[in-house]
């Protein structure tokens, strides 16, 4: 990983849908707000939601979207 988590760092969360796939899953905004000391770059993450937010103080990084995990939101 190039870039280190910090509080604060927006990244992207992946949702994980319905189980009837009736919402597929998709990229999600998120802010970090605490870093785990693990060896899975796991963080606290507060997601923003079009509906509301969701707080996860566990959530493992993927460098590929996947859901359930996070990761850094592509450049443009």
């Amino acid at each position: 990983m190039d870039q280190k988590p910090t509080v604060g760092r927006i990244v992207h969360y992946q949702s994980y849908g319905t189980p009837g796939c009736e919402y597929k899953p998709a990229p999600r905004a998120a802010v970090i707000t605490q870093v785990n000391d693990d060896l899975q770059f796991s963080v606290g993450l507060c997601i923003l939601n079009p509906t509301g937010m969701f707080f996860n103080q566990s959530v493992p990084f993927n460098e590929e979207p996947k859901p359930g995990h996070w990761n850094w939101p592509p450049r443009t």
